[in-house]
């Protein structure tokens, strides 16, 4: 019988190398895939699934199994891609003096977007609730347990991807009659 998600949490919360070492090999691609379509960019979303990997022995500690883990690791990974856009945003402020350079910077940015397949850029569009709540929904997670990791209701979660999917496709009419 294989150990639970929330059991193995536990005793890596205790410091059982092993359970960790189990639970990364369970969730890693998970969380990695969730980071890549947060962040719209694959190094972007490495060193995000990198960062939470290695913060995760720590944040374990404050698992308490009220929720099922996945939910829990969810929320973890969702709140870890909000701190970085908002380190990146207070980077962007900060570089505003910087004039040509950051322009060229930019530019150099928007070229590596462009190949980046087109549901991810058109990801990258929306807002950042109706990102995260797509990522999650492809993720394969019901509407009631995405509404649990962003803390909104079922409700909530599907007019969100109601909203997401009018703004994806007038995006795809619009690239089309272009």
């Amino acid at each position: 019988m294989e150990t639970s998600d929330e059991r193995l949490a536990g005793q890596a919360a205790d410091g059982d190398g092993e359970a960790f070492a189990s639970l990364l090999a369970r969730h890693y691609d998970r969380v990695f895939a969730l980071c890549f379509r947060l962040t719209g960019a694959q190094a972007e979303a490495e060193d995000l699934t990198q960062d939470i990997c290695a913060a995760l022995p720590a944040k374990l500690t404050r698992f308490d199994a009220r929720a099922r883990f996945t939910t829990w690791l969810y929320r973890v990974v969702v709140n870890a891609a909000h701190d970085r856009r908002r380190k990146q945003a207070s980077h962007a402020r900060a570089a505003d003096g910087w004039g040509d350079w950051e322009l060229a910077r930019q530019a150099e940015n928007a070229e590596t977007t462009d190949r980046i397949d087109w549901l991810t850029r058109a990801m990258r569009a929306l807002s950042e609730d109706l990102r995260d709540t797509l990522a999650l929904v492809l993720d394969d997670m019901t509407h009631a347990e995405v509404g649990e990791v962003l803390g909104i209701s079922e409700g909530t979660v599907s007019w969100r991807i109601s909203e997401a999917k009018k703004h994806l496709k007038a995006l795809k009419e619009k690239e089309e009659s272009a």
